[in-house]
């Protein structure tokens, strides 16, 4: 029988900033939109798969994307964010936005059960580990 699970992430914003690391990985991944009865990549090739009404947007490597002669979007490099936020966190995502825009960068962001995920332009990956590193810096000292 199904049960509603525990909840194991953090819901305090400010707690969830002043511990927020990161992880950049560096395989670039690309956004596709396939048409609903083609055939999907592998579950082992997918980042993310989500059904909209237009297509079913993925998120895969883009080695994988060529190879398969799937056209692309969104060259981008993913970032873990190593905290566990819980997914009633509020506003935690909307910060994270936020502080990468001021930068003139756009982030495509994804929240799985444990981390959040940050899809940033590729080449940005590294400015953008280095403002959050500053952004979860400032928190601390705001909290001490």
């Amino acid at each position: 029988m199904a049960a509603l699970m525990q909840d194991p992430g953090e819901k305090s914003l400010d707690k969830l900033l002043a511990t927020l690391t990161t992880v950049a990985h560096p395989e670039t991944y690309v956004f596709a939109a396939l048409d609903k009865t083609a055939d999907l990549p592998p579950l082992a090739e997918v980042q993310l798969l989500f059904r909209e009404s237009e297509a079913v947007t993925v998120i895969v490597r883009k080695t994988y994307a060529e190879d398969n002669q799937i056209d692309y979007f969104f060259p981008s490099r993913m970032i873990t964010l190593n905290v566990t936020s819980s997914l009633e966190a509020v506003g935690f995502m909307a910060v994270i936005a936020t502080r990468l825009a001021t930068l003139g960068m756009g982030v495509n962001p994804v929240s799985g059960f444990y981390h959040d995920h940050l899809f940033v332009p590729e080449g940005r990956e590294a400015e953008a580990v280095e403002e959050l590193k500053k952004l979860a810096e400032e928190k601390r000292r705001e909290l001490e």
